[in-house]
């Protein structure tokens, strides 16, 4: 089991999960984190820290689309290890649907 990272980060992207990650497995984007499934040690200290709901276990139907996310943009975003703010607008995102086909951007964030 891994946990991951799903659309309802997008457009939030509160970092309180960030720095109580004990193995530092998140990857920034433009507009959301990712977990990397091969870092995670699935001790879940990350899924009560996000105001957004946004983490998950694996283990949960219908997260084969946002593991494949996680998986890929972990690899090509950069490690972040510290929080920053989250965006102005994050709160009028908080719970919004279709935030995926709406905002997913590819792009890398700043990284640590």
């Amino acid at each position: 089991m891994t946990y991951v990272v799903t659309e309802a980060c997008i457009k939030c992207k509160y970092m309180d999960c960030v720095e109580v990650c004990p193995v530092d497995c998140f990857y920034e984007g433009d507009n959301m984190l990712v977990i990397n499934p091969s870092e995670c040690i699935d001790c879940g200290v990350c899924e009560p820290e996000c105001p957004a709901e946004a983490i998950l276990p694996d283990t949960e139907d219908g997260l084969e689309k946002m593991l494949e996310i996680n998986t890929r943009f972990s690899a090509e975003w950069p490690n972040i290890t510290v929080s920053r703010e989250a965006p102005a607008d994050a709160d009028e995102h908080k719970g919004e649907d279709g935030k995926f086909d709406k905002y997913f951007s590819p792009d890398p964030g700043e990284g640590d």
